[in-house]
């Protein structure tokens, strides 16, 4: 067991706060430095921590603060001339990567009736949970599937997709979802437009939800599958809503999450992507959850109802349409301030990469009851 005394022994060691910064050492580091080198104990404690530590900082973004400027960015940019009319959402702590949280990259984009993006590819996966408006589509390796408020939609990495809005739909936003700065990161990012700039729908409509979201356990018998993300591009709010409903009937609940449920790849019970999972969650009327902490960083949209959570010992309030962001190895709870309706968060993460990585690790609060105390600014 790793007590206070062998932990300062390891400061001692690895740490330069006991080594001085004596004339011979500080011409050591300049020579060091000339051939592309350095000493490891001048930062060992910044890349070796005794625990993750997070730049990021937690956030709500306010719907009903952002929506008339995501609405306004329509009467000043095109999407031709944009590519993307989105309003990103940037973490203070992560502004230099333009991440929301951790290596996760968030926006609110608006599209009007008639408009039709770019069909694209890149190399980061990408989602969609859609706000508000009628008429929402996307089309995805030649298939294609409308989208109403609180579906989800995945573009995984490497696929063609473009997203457009209806002749006679209404003007509508939706967050996007994508691991842009982890692809950065590792420098393996790739973007190309579509040499036609549009692609062929060259499936029925609705065929991925058609074949793979029965919610019976069925898969079609002649599947020939064979991509690491899920076969299902769109999973409707609706099921979704009934499918917490009904396992809320029969279960207690995480004392973390409340009922939670994950968006899995039907073809291999997986998350849906490679490198980002997606949850929805049900809280019950007046449920505060239990404080816990995890490896990986978590974007929550708020689907349904209004509450907060408490996140390091800050609070922070949401209603329908906020997001917030949980970043890696914080506590977190949350609160249901509805006492006779239920509320529902949608999240995406990065637990993927934890978990093929080996390195998740959770960890619950045992002081005051795994209830955290809220910090007075």
């Amino acid at each position: 067991m790793k007590t206070a005394a062998r932990a300062n022994h390891r400061e001692d060691i690895v740490g330069r706060a006991n080594v001085e910064d004596t004339p011979e050492l500080l011409a050591y580091y300049d020579e060091l430095d000339k051939h592309h080198t350095a000493a490891l104990w001048t930062v060992a404690n910044k890349i070796e921590p005794w625990q993750p530590q997070s730049s990021s900082v937690p956030v709500v973004w306010r719907y009903k603060d952002l929506r008339e400027h995501v609405l306004r960015s329509a009467d000043l940019v095109s999407p031709e001339k944009a590519g993307r009319r989105v309003v990103y959402l940037s973490n203070p702590g992560r502004q230099d990567v333009a991440a929301a949280v951790g290596w996760l990259y968030s926006g609110l984009q608006t599209m009007r009736p008639g408009e039709l993006a770019t069909s694209h590819k890149h190399s980061a996966s990408a989602l969609r949970f859609i706000m508000e408006g009628s008429g929402a589509f996307t089309i995805v390796d030649g298939h294609k599937m409308t989208l109403g408020a609180n579906d989800f939609v995945i573009t995984p990495n490497g696929t063609w997709h473009e997203h457009g809005v209806s002749e006679d739909g209404t003007q509508c936003i939706w967050q996007d979802g994508l691991d842009i700065p982890l692809m950065n990161a590792l420098e393996a990012n790739f973007f190309t437009v579509h040499p036609e700039l549009q692609q062929a729908v060259t499936y029925p409509v609705e065929d991925s939800t058609a074949a793979w979201a029965a919610g019976t356990g069925l898969v079609p018998a002649n599947d020939t599958w064979s991509h690491g993300y899920s076969p299902l591009f769109k999973y409707e709010w609706a099921p979704t809503y009934e499918a917490l409903a009904r396992y809320a009937k029969v279960t207690d609940g995480s004392p973390f999450d409340g009922v939670m449920m994950n968006y899995i790849n039907p073809k291999t019970g997986g998350p849906v992507m490679q490198t980002m999972g997606a949850s929805m969650q049900l809280l019950r009327p007046g449920e505060h959850t239990k404080a816990h902490r995890h490896t990986g960083s978590v974007l929550y949209q708020v689907a349904k109802g209004k509450g907060y959570s408490i996140i390091n010992g800050q609070r922070f309030d949401w209603e329908e349409h906020d997001i917030f962001c949980v970043p890696t190895w914080m506590f977190h709870e949350h609160v249901n301030a509805n006492p006779s309706e239920d509320a529902c968060l949608f999240s995406f993460n990065d637990m993927p990469v934890m978990n093929s990585l080996g390195i998740y690790r959770e960890e619950a609060l045992k002081e005051n009851g795994g209830h955290q105390k809220i910090q007075t600014p």
